[in-house]
């Protein structure tokens, strides 16, 4: 049974990779499933029923008649509103041509396809770290239903895991290359790597900016396709549904269009301007306001929440008070070289990338998760603490044992 409910559908497994937060799924997740579902819609309407329809001239016969449908449908229409003459220039026809309403299911894919491309190139750059994020929260995540000492297993080899990938990305080396390297870091982290412990953080506010140029691209360009008079077009659609109504067609979206067929017989070259109908045109005009408007939600959220991370990664207090929240809920902080362990314990052993994983951790499973595994963390830091320093007390102690051992003079 299990097995057979394993393979019902679920929204859940949308979400992607359980390596980012829930803000950033409105772009990769969300957006790219809403512009799929456009693109099925428009294009089964424009496959399954006729895309375009013609009034011909009564001359014409039915193989004429398709011909003329068919025509139209690849060669363009162009827009003149019935309140205009329909110029006899031909030059002044094809700059009125609509050009789009063919390509929009590939417009739309290719939205969506930019729409996921940053989430694309996180999953692709995030491994360089060392740690296989994915793995590590989808671990977590999965502990959270344990039982608890099972649970409390889990969450301690994957500390112990975590411990093993922080001790291999830690300079072993300090001159004034590096020495720099680590002064540069607190302002300017996207110039580190992976041993600066920055490299997680920096590549996850790159991916961030490219979620926030993305919307904002996306909004010019769109505006630059759909608007007239150079405005923004979803504020010119409400300004004209305000004065006009809401049913008022649309001069980049019309559903009546005109079309030159060139007919050519014998030596006589002869042209027939027939009248269209584009009835996929109703549905594309509400489809894309509804986009231009999407992207305008998606942009204010995608750049709030870039300022917010900025804000979580940049100022160090955020790290150690955030480190600090979880070893007050275990009570690990009693005396204040305690809270100044604490400190080393955020700044010299988790570093950025550390608190980062723990954030990420949390946003996709509990804090009670990150909670049992900050615990284990802290104890292994305390234990090698224990040790460094036993290890820099034995000179001392063997030199007095020496001294002890003199003979009396």
């Amino acid at each position: 049974m299990s097995d057979l409910l394993g393979h019902v559908p679920s929204f859940k497994k949308l979400r992607g990779k359980p390596n980012d937060d829930g803000l950033d799924r409105v772009s990769h997740v969300i957006s790219v499933v809403l512009l799929i579902i456009f693109t099925v819609a428009v294009g089964t309407g424009t496959l399954i029923k006729d895309p375009i329809v013609c009034w011909n001239p009564a001359e014409f016969k039915d193989h004429m008649e398709s011909y003329t449908k068919w025509n139209c449908w690849v060669k363009n229409t162009y827009y003149v509103p019935m309140t205009e003459t329909i110029p006899v220039n031909i030059d002044e026809r094809q700059q009125a041509e609509l050009t789009y309403y063919q390509w929009v299911p590939i417009i739309l894919l290719f939205m969506a396809f930019l729409f996921k491309l940053p989430n694309m190139i996180w999953r692709l750059f995030n491994g360089g770290s060392g740690l296989n994020l994915d793995k590590v929260v989808f671990f977590a995540e999965k502990a959270q239903f344990d039982t608890p000492d099972d649970r409390d297993k889990s969450l301690f080899t994957l500390a112990r895991f975590m411990d093993k990938w922080l001790d291999t990305n830690k300079e072993y080396k300090w001159n004034v290359f590096v020495r720099t390297k680590h002064q540069v870091s607190r302002f300017m982290c996207f110039f580190c790597n992976k041993r600066a412990g920055k490299y997680l953080t920096a590549m996850y506010l790159f991916v961030k900016v490219l979620y926030v140029a993305n919307a904002i691209g996306q909004l010019f360009l769109l505006n630059a396709f759909l608007s007239t008079n150079y405005s923004f077009y979803g504020f010119e659609f409400l300004e004209n549904m305000a004065r006009d109504g809401p049913w008022r067609e649309s001069p980049r979206f019309p559903r009546v269009t005109l079309c030159d067929i060139r007919i050519r017989q014998l030596n006589n070259l002869q042209r027939f301007t027939v009248q269209c109908v584009l009835p996929i045109n109703l549905f594309n005009e509400k489809i894309f306001i509804f986009i231009w408007f999407w992207l305008i939600f998606v942009a204010i959220v995608a750049s709030f929440n870039l300022l917010y991370w900025i804000y979580l990664i940049v100022l160090t207090k955020n790290k150690h008070d955030y480190v600090k929240k979880y070893l007050k809920i275990n009570d690990e902080l009693h005396t204040n070289f305690d809270k100044k362990l604490a400190q080393k314990f955020a700044e010299n052993y988790l570093r950025d990338d550390g608190v980062f994983t723990l954030r990420i951790i949390a946003r996709n499973s509990t804090d009670m998760v990150v909670t049992d595994l900050v615990k284990h963390l802290w104890k292994i830091f305390k234990e090698k603490q224990n040790t460094k320093k036993n290890r820099e007390l034995e000179p001392t102690m063997d030199n007095s044992m020496d001294e002890a051992k003199e003979p009396l003079t």
